[in-house]
């Protein structure tokens, strides 16, 4: 009797001609994520993918908590992979699920056969096992509508499955399928999430942050670090490069009307964030803005500050309110590390009343006492960059 992990394939199986490419994508993403483990032997077939541990001591229940975040994949289960004999599904059934079973009153069976040559359609099989079971297990009754067990029976093309309960995976496509972005992090709430959705996409990430020492402290800069690593469990690792902006806020601080200055600073994180996207081969940047949430958040104010970007800026939050960010926080397990009480460089100088609605050539004319290109050139210069894993 073999253990294996059974994974079944998302949107992947709608990609045709493509689709082997995708998977591929997929898999290695998956060999990268439990190397840790052990190592492991990986087959597809059909829309189903194999993981079968190759060390005695390989850990089942880690490799399944990793897998289940990997995306690409619609759902993922513990399984036996067993020869297509019917009597010897109907004792792996009976060895393999014993403990389930045995703490159940109800039971079903689902057959699933693609092998068409096998003996035993799809009902013959859930008649011969479930029958079989009925007569192994005194204490169970069959239920097919709400069962406490379902007993699931796979019969492909070298192998038969058996397996119980099904883990939803993380779904969307591979990590690496859909180009690189860069994430514009701050430390709150917002921008993670932003971030886990984009690479749910496919997307594969690298993050900037901006931090201003001495009005943000070294906590704020590992707060940043610890978000990244939370949302390695799904992205893989992230590049991150941190620039150091206290030169240019002080300058904004100082030369710039305090309620064009949040405009301002944020035209200069989209300036310098595109020149290190560049560098990184990134194709987009990525923010965690929600139209209205904040002043610098509202429609006039975000046209200002895409002006100033090189490549498109991509706000997945956009019309989404504070409680449904915060549900999707929680669910990634980012939010209890955003809410931690170290600032960020954006509540660093905030003015009182800052401008909602700006004119662009207004905005312009009182950014043109800044030496912008020196700034952000030297800023750029000055990055610091490290790559990200999850502990």
């Amino acid at each position: 009797m073999k253990e294996i992990i059974l994974i079944k394939n998302g949107e992947i199986a709608l990609k045709g001609l493509n689709r082997s490419t995708f998977e591929d994508t997929m898999i290695r993403n998956i060999k990268r994520r439990i190397a840790h483990i052990g190592k492991i032997e990986v087959r597809k077939s059909q829309s189903t993918i194999t993981v079968t541990p190759k060390d005695e001591f390989f850990d089942m229940d880690a490799a399944v908590d990793i897998i289940k975040k990997v995306f690409g994949i619609k759902a993922l289960c513990r399984a036996c992979e067993i020869e297509k004999d019917i009597e010897v599904i109907k004792k792996t059934c009976k060895s393999y699920l014993e403990n389930d079973l045995l703490n159940a009153k109800t039971f079903k069976v689902i057959a699933k056969r693609s092998d068409k040559k096998f003996p035993l359609n799809s009902p013959q099989i859930c008649r011969e096992i479930g029958g079989y079971l009925l007569s192994k297990f005194r204490n169970l009754s069959v239920d097919v509508i709400n069962p406490e067990v379902t007993v699931v029976i796979e019969i492909r093309d070298q192998f038969a499955y058996i397996h119980s309960s099904q883990l939803e995976g993380a779904g969307g496509m591979p990590t690496g399928t859909g180009g690189r972005a860069m994430l514009l992090i701050s430390g709150g709430i917002d921008s993670p999430v932003a971030g886990y959705m984009l690479a749910k996409r496919g997307v594969e990430l690298s993050a900037v942050h901006f931090a201003s020492p001495p009005y943000t402290s070294d906590r704020a800069l590992e707060k940043v670090k610890d978000l990244l690593r939370q949302m390695t469990l799904y992205t893989g690792r992230i590049k991150l490069y941190t620039v150091s902006f206290t030169e240019i806020q002080e300058k904004i601080r100082d030369q710039i009307p305090e309620e064009y200055s949040t405009l301002v600073m944020r035209r200069f994180m989209m300036r310098i964030a595109s020149e290190i996207a560049k560098k990184d081969e990134a194709k987009a940047l990525i923010t965690g803005e929600s139209l209205g949430q904040v002043a610098s958040q509202t429609l006039d104010a975000i046209c200002c500050t895409d002006a100033v970007s090189k490549m498109p800026v991509f706000r997945p939050l956009i019309g989404m309110d504070k409680e449904e960010i915060i549900e999707i926080s929680r669910k990634i397990e980012t939010f209890e590390v955003s809410v931690q009480p170290f600032e960020d460089c954006c509540t660093v100088f905030t003015p009182k009343h800052p401008k909602t609605k700006p004119e662009m050539d207004k905005l312009v004319a009182v950014e043109d006492v800044l030496n912008v290109d020196a700034l952000v050139e030297n800023a750029v210069n000055n990055t610091e960059t490290e790559f990200i894993w999850f502990k």
